[in-house]
């Protein structure tokens, strides 16, 4: 399959997922945020890691992240890193958060996220002085994960682009690589039409489900 069938595919399942996941009641996105944030937090990789980093959620259409950044927080044990938009190159790097000061005066940027300035002086994990990741959580983000392990961004490849730098350019271990899905944005396997340069989740956690590679099915498992 051409990049251009490709795309245009992503294209025409992002806009389906958004019309789904833009008639969800809050209520219902609360209450898949809490039962999936609980699965999280008793994942062994969350409870023995030490660096980890998160997204910061939208106010809707998503899995909401911020009792769990509370958590990371709280503990003295463990590091948080959180997204940050770099205009100038338009790319995408971490910074960290200390305490929850720190993620109190965060000013809200694009789709109503909190976000850290080019000002914010912290440490950056695209410099090679900071701790290695443990766990990267990753939104489906208006979109969605199949179960095959595909995530589908909002196509500007932000996540694609700092994995390749931080894994492949910089030669860092791969931490684990774990998607959030609402269930309306966990599809069937091969759902996702991915290129060579999407990278897959290691797993995807669900209110309902945690799917691993040990789930895939025959053909997918052996890609």
């Amino acid at each position: 399959m051409s990049t251009t069938v490709i795309r245009a595919n992503k294209r025409a399942l992002r806009k389906a997922i958004r019309a789904t996941l833009g008639e969800l009641p809050a209520e219902d996105i609360q209450s898949q945020s809490r039962a999936i944030v609980a699965k999280v937090m008793a994942l062994p990789a969350f409870q023995s890691g030490r660096t980890f980093s998160c997204y910061l959620s939208m106010p809707t259409a998503e899995v909401q992240t911020t009792s769990l950044i509370m958590d990371i927080l709280a503990d003295n044990r463990k590091k948080l890193f959180v997204p940050t938009i770099v205009s100038e190159s338009d790319h995408m790097d971490f910074v960290r958060l200390h305490d929850e000061q720190d993620y109190r005066n965060l000013p809200i940027g694009l789709w109503d996220i909190p976000q850290p300035t080019v000002q914010w002086n912290n440490e950056k994990l695209l410099d090679n002085s900071t701790e290695d990741l443990d766990v990267i959580l990753l939104p489906g983000k208006c979109v969605a994960f199949d179960r095959s392990l595909s995530r589908l961004g909002h196509g500007k490849g932000y996540y694609d682009k700092f994995l390749s730098s931080y894994i492949t350019a910089a030669k860092r271990p791969r931490p684990l690589l774990v998607g959030l899905a609402l269930q309306q944005q966990l599809l069937g396997a091969g759902s996702v039409p991915i290129t060579d340069t999407d990278w897959k989740v290691d797993m995807v956690i669900t209110p309902n489900s945690i799917i691993t590679k040990d789930d895939l099915p025959e053909d997918f498992a052996k890609a």
